[in-house]
């Protein structure tokens, strides 16, 4: 009787597996961060409806889901071969490569959709260059060609806040792109502390990011210069007068905390040294948006 049952519930479980596999495909951790920066981008730009808030996270969703899974199919070879992205859906070869581009493919072209029938066209236009600018320009172009991949191909994902903005005022303005470029230039330290932590993989298969072509000093280097010159732009939105001294107060007391883990990363060198620097990055930019909200409602 119990077998019968297991054998019963086996298609159950099968299609769960499925769904779990395809979700996968949009990177939902990633997309966690990005939907911040998409939600509290547009409480600064205004005092959007619930409404808008969900038909922009959805379309938003769409397309870096859309992304995630075109950048899936082109490098399941690579992540075949790496421990960390080995039982990835298309690297493990539970879903085609077909199956993986067309999900993708289908998604970006909802978002396009959505978003030009239930937000703006604007929004949509822009939402649509993240999904080119993250499978095109960084996917198929630079990842595989030079250790600046990450540097333009992050542009991708700075797209968020340009599309909430959009998305409650019609129109980019220039805290828009000011925000936009604080993500540009958090990006590359982010990631190149992951990197880091990775460098051996990366070296396994040949994808040439920093500390593989250019090396760990230089790595970290190029990591401190950059949290210099995101210090410096996170002062922009006060200095435009733009942002009021909560803003300013949690943005210095950030940004000296990134430059303090950057500059102790550069001195040690070591692999904890970088894991704490990428896992504070990412709660950097959550709290400094975040904080954005609390200086432009309070």
């Amino acid at each position: 009787m119990a077998t019968a049952r297991a054998i019963a519930h086996r298609p159950a479980f099968a299609s769960l597996a499925v769904i779990s596999d395809f979700v996968e495909l949009t990177k939902p951790k990633v997309q966690s961060l990005l939907l911040l920066t998409t939600v509290t981008t547009m409480f600064v730009a205004g005092d959007p409806s619930v409404g808008l808030i969900l038909a922009t996270c959805l379309g938003g969703y769409l397309s870096a889901g859309g992304a995630g899974a075109v950048n899936h199919v082109f490098d399941r070879d690579i992540d075949a071969r790496m421990p960390r992205t080995a039982d990835r859906p298309v690297a493990a070869g539970r879903i085609s490569p077909t199956a993986g581009m067309v999900f993708g493919l289908v998604l970006a072209a909802a978002s396009v959709v959505e978003l030009s029938l239930l937000v703006n066209p604007l929004a949509a236009g822009l939402a649509f260059s993240g999904f080119l600018g993250y499978t095109v320009l960084y996917t198929v172009v630079l990842k595989r060609r030079t250790w600046q991949n990450i540097v333009w191909g992050g542009a991708a994902g700075a797209v968020p806040p340009l599309v909430a903005w959009a998305a409650v005022t019609g129109e980019v303005s220039g805290t828009a792109i000011i925000l936009f470029f604080i993500v540009f230039f958090w990006t590359p330290p982010h990631f190149w502390a992951l990197s880091l932590l990775m460098k051996d993989e990366y070296a396994q298969v040949g994808v040439p990011m920093l500390p593989v072509v250019r090396g760990e000093a230089e790595t970290r280097r190029q990591i401190m210069l950059y949290s210099v010159l995101l210090y410096a732009l996170t002062q922009l939105p006060f200095c435009a007068g733009g942002m009021g001294p909560i803003y300013l107060a949690a943005s210095l007391l950030l940004g000296l905390g990134f430059i303090y883990l950057a500059w102790r990363l550069s001195r040690r060198g070591d692999r904890r040294s970088a894991l704490v620097l990428y896992l504070f990055s990412l709660a950097y930019l959550a709290l400094l948006f975040t904080a954005m909200v609390a200086d432009a409602k309070l």
